[in-house]
Parts: structure tokens; sequence; C-alpha cells
């Protein structure tokens, strides 16, 4: 015996190839020239073999499948079951070429579908456009998977099918995105290339303005970028939901292609309880029989700018959806390719042009068999005398019948089986008549044949019929629209003013004003306060901690402060359990002074500070051994100064100018400490503040404090990374700086 000797590598490569080789041809790609995948055109012949034709009735769907997989298709029942609904939904298919009786699944969940046994199908019209001229020699044929039978190795479609239909499906290396187009539009591009064939995509694009997809939302992605997608093969479509006003509802009768009405609700109830969005107090899903998609959304009144919701929503929700398009398809050379669209329809037509050959040719080739037998039955007729005397008295009369009047086997076999009743007189006109008529078809079919012009205009005439015959409307119009965009989160709540608490446990609460003493409110067991701020529910909250990380959560959202609040290591990941030390709520675009107790620092706007990440965002270096100061607004104004407090009861002012702004970082040297004190943690920067000649502001050292005016500040005046002077007797231990206004 031989054996092919191979290595564990060499064997694994050709294995993965021939796999990856049968996922494409045989599997997940169509082929350009009747549009289907192995498993759908199987199907389809299966049920035309049935007899499952639009005229039939309808026959259980088990039935079908048990054919397809017991004759065609080695593969499980619920997958091939499963291709066979996809083709009989209408909000799947554009053109569906199954007609399904039952449950067959719904738009908001296809795959809601009703078991085999319990449905029935047949074909549908629009399927005659691949089956009719199957049986006229216009395909290959090839055995079966068990070789017992034959099965045509692709279907004999009058129209572009690839297009009508399109596809999905993903190979090995490759997938395929081709999306359905409206059959009149189709037709149109098809007929006018055949007559033009250097027309451009551009060209054709005026003839087909887009895809078409089963559902009547629109199709929002500029024609400029339809064009370019349909130059390349590659692009993206844009759907979007059509929606009416009727009062203070919002009514949403179409939705993107297999867009679920159950998901969208519950993504628009999602940000409800988030509390994005305030102005919608009800959903409702109103679909029924007659109306497929009615979904209503009240809003709490007719005053809010119903267009800027439904921007909104489309941003947020699958009212707007983006599909693929990937024109890859198995070309007439049996290759995966992407092609664009003129490729693809001068590809199909080059198909269609050899599928009508053949169709002629074998009528032609039928004719010429049927004008033989008709020639020797004539011969018959004109000698019927001889002819009966040699069928009574010769032994071999088909012979004889050959020999004597010079016929072919199958002339003489024709007379052989020629029964009595037709040897009337009668017979022999009926014969020169079919021979009349056959001759004249033979003339015109080799006259077709022969000739590019009658070629085509047969092909056109065909054409023009079926899109005449199965034609519709643009059920997706195109539409130019507004680019969706997100609200501004900020601007969806009423500006109130709020009194953020921050505890040391890192429990957080808002209460609404600025008149809440926050030091006398309850606190946990083993808690007690922190920090707190003043600021506006309309703006964030950001909490710093230690080690420079700022975490962020809008202030509206916050729990009341009628409870002892929420945790706030429920909702960001603390490393290290480094909770934050102090809360800020500023508007975005304030002026804010970041500091580290090493006395480093900068300055910059409260927006650079906000994060959506759960482990925070990195805004201040602090340097090892040393913790984040809580931010403070400033006013950058030409006379801003900053001042820099130590805890020893050192104090540097020096102009705010001279520090750097940043939006992130370590910033710069603010005040001079002794490296040796600075690093023992005898001395640190304590507190920071910037002023303006019109303010003034307070040390604090125990239950004592001194107030500075402007006027008092020339002893301390300095350039920034001094070391500053020592504030009066009884104040070499500060506690704290409190800013006021003169």
């Amino acid at each position: 015996m031989d054996f092919e000797t191979l290595s564990m590598g060499e064997y694994a490569e050709r294995a993965y190839l021939d796999y990856s080789m049968y996922v494409v041809l045989d599997r997940a790609l169509p082929f350009i020239g009747d549009g289907l995948k192995p498993v759908q055109r199987r199907i389809v012949y299966a049920m035309s073999e049935l007899g499952l034709s639009a005229q039939s009735k309808h026959k259980k769907s088990a039935r079908t499948i048990g054919d397809v997989i017991g004759k065609f298709h080695p593969h499980g029942d619920s997958a091939c079951y499963e291709a066979m609904v996809h083709m009989a939904q209408d909000f799947s298919y554009r053109y569906p070429l199954i007609d399904g009786q039952g449950n067959f699944g719904s738009p908001d969940d296809p795959k809601s579908f009703a078991a085999m046994r319990y449905t029935e199908s047949r074909l549908t019209a629009y399927a005659k456009t691949l089956l009719s001229e199957l049986p006229h020699g216009t395909v290959d044929w090839g055995p079966n998977f068990d070789g017992t039978m034959d099965e045509p190795i692709w279907l004999p479609a009058r129209l572009p099918n690839v297009l009508l239909n399109g596809a999905s499906g993903i190979a090995v290396g490759m997938a395929t995105d081709i999306p359905p187009h409206n059959l009149v539009e189709v037709a149109n591009a098809t007929l006018h290339l055949l007559d033009n064939p250097g027309a451009d995509v551009a060209e054709l694009c005026e003839f087909i303005s887009g895809p078409d997809y089963p559902t009547k939302a629109e199709i929002i992605t500029p024609r400029a970028e339809l064009v370019k997608a349909y130059e390349s093969g590659h692009g993206s479509i844009r759907m979007r939901a059509v929606y009416s006003r009727e009062g203070n509802d919002i009514v949403i009768t179409a939705l993107p292609h297999q867009a679920s009405g159950s998901k969208i609700l519950d993504q628009i109830a999602s940000q409800m309880r988030a509390k994005k969005l305030p102005m919608v107090s009800d959903l409702r899903d109103e679909s029924d029989h007659e109306n497929r998609v009615r979904l209503v959304i009240t809003a709490r009144s007719n005053r809010i700018d119903f267009e800027a919701l439904m921007l909104h929503l489309f941003a947020t929700t699958d009212l707007e959806k983006t599909y693929k398009l990937n024109l890859n398809m198995i070309g007439l050379d049996q290759r995966p390719q992407v092609k664009n669209l003129k490729g693809i329809l001068k590809e199909w037509l080059r198909f269609r042009t050899e599928t009508v050959r053949r169709r002629l040719q074998h009528r032609l080739d039928k004719v010429d068999a049927r004008l033989h037998i008709l020639d020797g039955l004539l011969v018959a007729f004109l000698n019927l005398d001889e002819v009966i005397r040699i069928i009574r008295e010769e032994e071999q009369p088909k012979q004889e019948l050959m020999r004597a009047f010079k016929l072919s086997e199958i002339q003489a076999d024709a007379i052989l089986d020629t029964r009595l009743r037709h040897l009337a007189r009668l017979e022999e006109m009926k014969i020169r008549t079919e021979q009349t008529e056959l001759q004249a078809e033979k003339i015109d079919l080799e006259t077709t044949l022969k000739s590019r012009a009658r070629m085509k205009t047969l092909i056109k005439q065909e054409i023009t019929t079926d899109r005449d015959q199965y034609g519709d409307a643009r059920q997706s119009s195109l539409a130019e629209r507004d680019a969706a965009e997100v609200f501004d989160e900020t601007k969806l709540v009423p500006s109130e003013p709020m009194t953020v608490i921050l505890s040391k446990a890192g429990w957080v609460r808002a209460a609404k004003g600025h008149e809440v003493d926050p030091m006398t409110m309850s606190y946990k067991s083993g808690d007690a306060y922190l920090d707190h701020c003043f600021g506006r529910s309309q703006h964030f909250s950001v909490f710093l901690n230690n080690n420079g990380r700022s975490f962020t959560l809008a202030t509206h959202s916050l729990p009341s402060a009628r409870g002892q609040g929420e945790p706030l290591a429920t909702k960001f990941n603390f490393k290290n359990n480094a909770l934050p030390v102090a809360v800020s709520c500023f508007p975005p675009k304030a002026a804010i002074l970041m500091a580290s107790s090493a006395g480093y620092g900068y300055h910059g706007l409260m927006e650079n500070l906000y994060s959506k990440m759960k482990a925070g965002k990195l805004v201040l270096t602090v340097p090892k051994g040393y913790q984040a100061l809580k931010p403070r607004r400033i006013e950058r104004v030409a006379e801003a100064h900053v001042v820099c407090v130590t805890n020893a009861g050192y104090m540097l002012v020096f102009p705010l100018e001279e520090l750097p702004e940043l939006t992130k970082g370590k910033g710069n040297k603010m005040i001079n400490i002794p490296a040796k004190r600075l690093k023992s943690g005898e001395e640190y920067l304590l507190s920071t503040l910037v002023i303006t000649p019109d303010q003034s502001f307070l040390v604090h050292a125990g239950q004592r404090y001194i107030r500075f005016k402007w006027k008092d500040l020339e002893n301390y005046l300095g350039k920034r990374a001094h070391r500053g002077q020592v504030l009066p007797q009884g104040f070499r231990n500060v506690d704290r700086l409190e800013s006021e206004v003169d």
C-alpha cells in the first residue's frame, strides 16, 4: 500500500484551507447568478420537485425539510428550517421566495417561529423567476451528497436576485453584507447597462437610488456616500425610524431593518430610570395586526423640543441603525470577490445571456430532433403499404425499414411505435402542418442565436416582462436628515442650587439649596463629616482622592440628603481603598487651582477633571507620601495672586501667571519648603487660594483667626517657589484658609 507522509503543520494547513474553501463556496457566500447560497437553492429546488408552486396547496414544512436534508443537504434540520423560515419572512426578505402559513416569526423577534411540524409552506409566485427555465437545459447538474441523484449547480434566474434579496454571511477570512434593492430600479439599471455598456456606477445610480429594505424606515445616508459605496463595493447604510407627532405623543410607525420594538422601548425606559429623559412621561407599544409598528412616546408637555428629543433617541437607541455594505459574492469564475455595482450587473448579464443561449439551443435541439422524426413518419405515410408489408413479413422490420427507406434508428423506432389509429390520412396533414411550424421556429431560433442584437432584444423583453409582473414601489424612502446628537445631560435638568456632602467613609448625598449645614447632619455609626461643596443641579460633582484621581457623577443623580446617602465604592473602583478626600461642583468652564501637599500645583478648567471611567482619571501627579489638596475655584484676572500657607505658619503670595495652565500633571513648585522638613512630614503645604485686590481671606489656627486684606500682603509677596514669610505669633499651627469678599 502507498502512504502519503505529511508533517503535522502541512496537514493542518491543507485541512484548514479545504475547510475554509468549503465554507466560502458551499455555505456563506451567494452565487452571482441566482443570488442564493447552497442551502437556499436546495430548499427552493426540493419544493419545486414536490410540486409546491404558488398555485398548489401548502404542505407541512417538515415534509420539505425532510426532503432537503435527506436528498440534498446532509446537515441539521433546525438550521435548514431556519434558512427556510428566513426566506418566508416578508420583513427579512424584500421578495420572499416561500409563502408560509402559520407562525413564521415577527419583526420584533424573527426567531420566534413555530416548529416545522406546525407550519406549512409553498413557493411564492416570484420563485418562478428562479425555476421556470430549469427543465430547459439552462444549468449544469451534479451528483448530490451520496451520488444517488443529480441536483442543479445553480438556478436559471431571470432577474439579478443577488441584489434584489441581498445576502449576509461570515466565511473564513471574509464576509458578505449585500442589502436588498428594489426590483423595478435594478431591472431598469440592467436594461440601461444592456443598451449602454460604457455606463459608469454614478450613471447606474440614477436608476438605483439606494438599497430598499423590507421596511418603511428612511435611509438617511447621503447620496454621495451611496455612490461611493457602490463604486468600491464597501460602505455603510444608515436607517432611521419614521415618526409623527400627535399632540404630546410621538408615534413611531416604521423601524429600521431588523430593529426590535420591545428592545427600543427597553432602551428608552432604561434612560428614563437613569433620569436622562425627564421630559418623557410614558411609553406604550400599540402595535397590532393593522399597525405592525406603533410605538408611542408621551412627553410631559408640548413645550419641549420634540425634534431634539428624537435626535437624542436616534443617537442612543436602535431607532437609528447602521448596516454594512460589502458586495462580496461568488462570481462566474467560482471565486469570491468584492464587486462594484457595475461589475455585478455586467457579470449577471453575461450569466443571463449564457442562460438564454442554452435555453434557445436546448429548444433548437428538440426542434431538430422532432423534425427528424417527422421526416421519418412522412416517409412512412407516403409508402404506407410497403411499410405495413415490411412490418408483417420481415423478421427484423427495424433494420429492413432503415435499409429500404434510408432511415435512422430513431426514425425507424418512431414508425414502429406509431399506433394503427394514427395511420389515417388526416395524420399526414398534421405532420406537414407541424413540420411547417417547427421549420419556422427553427429559423427563428437559429437567427436569434446568431444575432447579438436579437439576443439582446429578447433578454430586454424578458426582463421588462418580469419587471412589470413582479415589480413594486420602494418601501425604504431616501431622505436628508440632521445628524443624531446626544443630549447634553446637564441641559435636561432644571438649574437648582445644591449642596453635596461627602463623609469620611465615602458616602455621598445632595441637598437642595445652599443653606444646609452639613456639620449638623446625621451620619452612620462610625462615620463623620469630611467635605462639602455648593453647586448647581446641572453641573457634575467631582470627587478627588489622595492619589490625584478624579471621579465624576451628575449632581442631579446623587441620592437625597434626607437619607444617609450611598457609598461611592458601589459606583467606582478605588485602588487600595483610596477613598475621595474632597468634592467640588463648579461649572465646566470654571478655572480651578490644583495643588498637592508637596507644594506643587497648576491651574486649569473644571471640565478637565471629568471622567466617565469607573477607575477614575489621574489629573494630579502626587509625589509618594503626600496627598492632593481640594481644588479651588479661581478668577483668572490680571491681578490674581496665589496664596500658599504651610502648616508651620509660612505664607507666600505670588502672581497666578507664574503657574502653568495644564489639563493634568504635577505642576510647578509653588512654595519652597526645606527638603528635610518636607521629607519628614514636619512641614507641608496646607492650603491654597487665589485672591484679587477686592477680596480678603482668613487664616485659622484653632479658635483664633486673622483677616488679611490686599494691603496686608506686602510683606508676603514674592516669586513662585520662594520660602515666604512666617505668620504672626500664635498662627504657627495653621488649620485652614477661608476666602471672603469684602
